[in-house]
């Protein structure tokens, strides 16, 4: 037998440490490549975004706001309870809504609506909106972010999975003109 054909101890390990480091670099480079390119096989799915229900017509009565939740279509069996995710629902008159998101336009803080009032306050830094959303006073610079919504066989579905922004516009997201009140 020659030299080459017996293995040493010395070169046991050093080929058993350079296929568990390979198992290791695969490990950690599999989530790594899935994240650089998420939004290349996103873009071709055609987003985040989709229709999902809040609720019944029926359960929200004219005039009123309520809270509601959704569950986020873009979820992954780690996020749990996190994938809930809350709005809130102002039915006008008839079948004309205003779904705002949770959140202040300011820095995100969840708003909170009081009926007593009519506004929606944050609790961060004293931001306040009127009943349709616009700003009333405090830092936030603008209104609360819309969700498009539309009305299918007696649900109120909205269109969810990215946070509203103000450069989508009206037709863009297919959201109903809000009435005035």
């Amino acid at each position: 037998m020659s030299n080459e054909s017996v293995l040493s101890g010395r070169n046991l390990f050093m080929k058993m440490g350079i296929l568990f480091n390979g198992l290791v670099a695969m490990a950690l480079g599999v989530p790594i490549l899935r994240f650089l390119f998420s939004s290349v096989t996103r873009g071709r799915a055609g987003g985040y975004l989709s229709w999902v229900p809040v609720g019944r017509v029926s359960e929200f009565p004219e005039g009123e706001t309520r809270l509601a939740t959704f569950r986020n279509p873009y979820v992954t069996p780690t996020d749990g309870k996190t994938a809930d995710t809350a709005c809130w629902v102002r039915r006008i008159a008839g079948e004309q809504f205003q779904v705002f998101a949770v959140n202040c336009a300011h820095l995100g803080c969840p708003v909170r609506w009081f009926p007593q009032s009519g506004l929606f306050m944050c609790p961060c830094h004293g931001g306040a909106y009127y009943r349709d959303g616009s700003r009333a006073s405090g830092p936030p610079e603008r209104g609360l972010f819309e969700h498009a919504y539309k009305i299918e066989n007696g649900l109120v579905t909205i269109q969810a999975g990215e946070l509203p922004t103000p450069g989508a516009s009206v037709a863009q997201l297919g959201k109903k003109p809000p009435c005035a009140s």
